[in-house]
């Protein structure tokens, strides 16, 4: 019988997947409307496709497969027998994506599909088997005892935040290794929400506030250099502080910053491809962005043995510093363009996952140092 021992990694990570989920099943979330003649049971049947699409045909087979493998660890862990938690996992899965493709019924851009629906339930089970091995292997009870290894208690969080911020990088940044920016969705929101409502008195008022939440806003003047500069090295010396608060002192914190710092220079240069085409993939390494990098490795390294509670203050005040630089920052064509082309075509299914990982993983993290600090009985 193989030990059930097993942080709670399993369970943050298994929110952030369902998020996606959801998001991606739903986008674009847009024009609501009952079907035009249709009926509750016409909502519940989901038709068979008239043609046959590979790349979605392999997406919805992929996106389900990590959500079978953590539902399956967490049934697991909660005390479920292997079978038990297997077929947990692929009702549970099964379950979602038919409540998602019944659900797009009520979007006109979205065209439910009992494939869909097939494909997806598969990849759960092909997930939660994948699971089962592991478990079985000892492959999960390892993983635990080597995480205790790294990261101190309590801070499953923090390592699911330090597993999504590569994802958030691959969506285009203003700045590199700038996240985010996320004022003017917030502004465009408000401006939305307010309009559908009817204002009798001070209209005038609220019209003029309604006008500026949508209007895009003055164009912001080019960023210093400098300026710049401590922004991208902010941008990367948040997510090494982090890691440092959630790790065990000694070389493990080096081992970590030296491991962020490579994924920094991976993703970037992956979403850069991605973006603007592979001939163009290291367009974002320039002396600037080279040097704040090297900065904010040295200041890593430097501070990397604080105490956790000085190091969760000062990675806050570095993710405050990047999201003020990074609203500040203007909007180039280049970045509206890369916008437009994720909005846009295959990059769409990926949306969900990447901007709102860019979007919310500063605000998330800075959640979670505030948490941590707040803890009285915290390691100091």
């Amino acid at each position: 019988m193989f030990s059930r021992r097993l942080h709670g990694t399993s369970g943050p990570l298994l929110l952030a997947w369902l998020g996606l989920i959801v998001y991606a099943s739903l986008y674009p979330f847009s024009g609501w409307r009952w079907p035009p003649g249709a009926t509750l049971p016409d909502l519940m049947a989901l038709p068979w496709p008239r043609y046959f699409i590979g790349f979605d045909i392999v997406a919805n087979l992929m996106g389900y497969l990590p959500l079978g493998f953590l539902l399956c660890v967490l049934a697991w862990r909660h005390g479920q027998a292997a079978g038990k938690a297997w077929l947990w996992a692929v009702l549970g899965g099964a379950a979602l994506s038919y409540a998602m493709e019944c659900t797009q019924h009520l979007l006109p851009q979205r065209v439910p599909s009992l494939l869909d629906g097939v494909l997806n339930a598969l990849g759960t089970a092909i997930g939660g088997g994948l699971a089962t091995v592991a478990a079985a292997q000892g492959w999960l009870t390892r993983w635990g005892a080597e995480r205790d290894r790294w990261f101190v208690q309590g801070s499953a969080t923090a390592t699911t935040l330090l597993l999504l911020w590569p994802a958030g990088l691959l969506f285009p940044a203003p700045l590199p290794l700038g996240l985010g920016q996320i004022g003017g969705p917030v502004r465009q929101l408000l401006a939305r929400l307010l309009a559908d409502i009817e204002w009798s008195a001070a209209a005038a008022p609220m019209g003029q506030l309604i006008d500026w939440l949508a209007s895009p806003g003055p164009v912001s003047p080019p960023l210093p250099s400098l300026v710049e500069g401590l922004a991208t090295a902010l941008g990367l010396l948040s997510p090494c502080l982090l890691a440092c608060c959630a790790a065990r002192p000694g070389y493990l914190r080096s081992r970590l910053i030296l491991a962020t710092v490579c994924l920094a220079l991976l993703v970037t240069t992956l979403s850069t491809a991605l973006n603007f085409g592979p001939d163009r993939a290291l367009a974002w390494v320039t002396p600037l962005t080279l040097m704040a990098m090297a900065a904010a490795v040295g200041l890593a390294m430097a501070l990397r043995n604080l105490p956790p509670r000085r190091l969760a203050v000062l990675a806050l005040l570095c993710l405050l510093g990047m999201v003020l630089l990074v609203h500040a920052a203007p909007a180039d064509p280049y970045y509206a363009q890369s916008l437009h082309n994720w909005a846009q075509g295959r990059f769409v299914r990926f949306h969900g996952l990447a901007q709102w990982v860019g979007w919310l993983w500063p605000y998330a993290a800075m959640a979670w140092l505030l948490s941590r600090l707040g803890r009285s009985s915290g390691p100091r």
